[in-house]
């Protein structure tokens, strides 16, 4: 996954100064931009269902947000049917071109291209995903008419929006971005300077491209002149993609089982492979559960080393383990059984860290820019869907005024390591590994308790990690949870989050054999959770999000 965390200027807030997450008695809608909530929550007020909304979000995100998130990528989202109790996965994940090779991100020598240079190129692009999941959804799941779900980011696309906090701060980190005219006619000005805060935004080509999509369904994306459009710009790049107009037409997304597991008297269900998201946060709660920490405070060095030494397991797993499905056998039971994971346990120490841990070898292993979303609607049915082209911009290319993912650096660059074959290998049409981790906690009674997610590379295994703790554990209002200062270990260093009361711990976690990184954490959470008879609703307050609710 692309490293989003960058060092940025951040509100932190401590736990005690944050407020009490919206609460409204029938519906919410929780996301990254207060123009995409409105859009939801005149979705849900038509009487559409959250799926409806969920799109309608979806779409003015593209517009508000196109660094994070849009057509021109793929997504994981989760659907709660409140009369029958069952959740269905949708895969929006994009997937590599027939033509793509193993070593396609290798140099002439054999060393992996300098990253940048990988992700701002032709071979990054992988087939959107992101329609035709959205259209299957709605097809299974939606009340309204699909071109009513597109209006409001169509009239938002073409009247303008005052440029927001976090699109000025990607622009002015990346003035390159000027080189490629379709990026520059809509987010620079006439002097080539980005966009300043606050200053209007039109992108009338996604205007169009919205109202295409919206008149003659999302296979216009798939075929036809945009097609020709996206092919024709991967192709004709310095660093040329194999992206084929067959790959485009061929693309499915894919309905998968939800994957479930205990943790103390709740049930956490997130997303299966490709992610790695579910595997990830079922281990780590699984593995901390007999150290009791919701006798600790959420600050407090036992807790941060705990989460950090169990998230650092986890990660060697994910990174030896976890890829696509129709491609390599991911032992999902044993990663998530008793057994394996209380010999995994015995690693963990209280008094000093384990370092950096090689994977295990669970049972039945045989050797071969980011946002989200989380809306219930009247009904009790629930979305929580994760959306990304992967990095800020993407593979840093505009077609039509979208823009295309550069997706397929989530893959590992190299095919093969110490003689085993990578699973997150490149393959021809293999979806790569996600940390995306859309996720619903129900309670003792099977009932929908919270629905949450997060935006932010691997971190978000941790974001979605720690809120879950925070409510679960620590009984934390929802938006105390998505506030909650960060630990993260990805089986290297422990980050923590600078400027917040555990930066302080930095130096008890170093005499505990962590090598510690204080520094800024730009979250992406939002969610849902249910309080009495209403609920609540919170967004991460590190970003430009928000939460409403009827």
């Amino acid at each position: 996954m692309i490293r989003r965390l960058l060092s940025v200027v951040v509100l932190l807030l401590a736990v005690w100064r944050v407020p009490a997450g919206l609460a409204a008695p029938q519906a919410m809608v929780a996301a990254a931009h207060p123009l995409a909530v409105e859009a939801g929550l005149e979705m849900l007020r038509r009487g559409g269902t959250a799926v409806d909304a969920a799109i309608a979000v979806q779409m003015v995100l593209g517009v508000v947000e196109p660094h994070a998130s849009g057509i021109g990528g793929g997504g994981f989202l989760l659907h709660y049917d409140a009369a029958s109790g069952t959740v269905t996965v949708y895969d929006g994940r994009e997937t590599a071109p027939a033509g793509a090779t193993p070593t396609m991100f290798l140099t002439a020598d054999g060393r992996p291209l300098d990253f940048a240079d990988a992700v701002a190129s032709g071979i990054s692009v992988g087939v959107p995903g992101l329609l035709a999941m959205l259209e299957l959804a709605h097809r299974e799941q939606g009340k309204l008419a699909w071109r009513a779900l597109f209006q409001p980011a169509i009239e938002t696309a073409r009247t303008g929006f005052p440029a927001p906090p976090r699109l000025v701060l990607w622009l002015g980190r990346m003035p390159r971005l000027r080189d490629e005219p379709g990026i520059r006619a809509v987010f620079f000005n006439a002097d080539g300077t980005p966009k300043r805060l606050g200053e209007q935004v039109t992108n009338p080509a996604l205007a169009d491209t919205m109202q295409l999509i919206a008149d003659q369904g999302p296979r216009v994306l798939y075929e036809g002149d945009i097609a020709r459009e996206i092919v024709e710009r991967v192709q004709s790049h310095v660093r040329p993609g194999t992206l084929a107009l067959s790959d485009l037409s061929t693309y499915q997304p894919v309905k998968r089982d939800v994957l479930c597991g205990p943790y103390r008297v709740w049930t956490v269900c997130s997303m299966p492979p490709p992610s790695s998201g579910g595997i990830a946060l079922l281990q780590i709660l699984k593995l901390i559960e007999p150290f009791r920490i919701w006798n600790d405070s959420p600050d407090s060095v036992r807790a941060l080393h705990l989460v950090a030494e169990a998230s650092r397991l986890a990660f060697a797993d994910r990174a030896r383990y976890v890829g696509d499905p129709a491609f390599v056998a991911v032992p999902v039971a044993g990663l998530l059984s008793e057994a394996y994971l209380d010999q995994r346990r015995k690693l963990m120490s209280l008094d000093r860290s384990m370092g950096d841990i090689e994977p295990g070898v669970p049972p039945g292993y045989v050797e071969r820019g980011t946002s989200h979303v989380s809306i219930v609607d009247r009904w009790g049915n629930a979305v929580t869907f994760t959306t990304t082209i992967e990095a800020p911009f993407g593979a840093r290319m505009m077609v039509r005024g979208f823009i295309l993912n550069n997706e397929l650096t989530d893959f590992a660059a190299r095919p093969e390591i110490a003689g085993h074959a990578v699973a997150n290998r490149v393959q021809p049409g293999k979806r790569p590994r996600s940390s995306m981790s859309p996720t619903f906690v129900f309670d003792g009674d099977r009932k929908l308790l919270a629905a949450l997610g997060s935006a932010g590379g691997a971190r978000i295994i941790g974001d979605t990690l720690q809120t879950v703790i925070g409510l679960l554990d620590w009984n934390l209002s929802l938006q105390q949870a998505v506030a909650l200062p960060r630990v993260i270990n990805l089986n290297g260093a422990t980050e923590i989050e600078a400027e917040t009361p555990i930066s302080g711990h930095a130096d008890a976690l170093r005499a505990l054999g962590h090598r510690v990184q204080v520094r800024p954490h730009e979250g992406g959470l939002s969610g849902v959770r249910r309080r009495d008879d209403g609920w609540e609703g919170a967004a991460d307050p590190r970003r430009d999000g928000a939460a409403k609710g009827e």
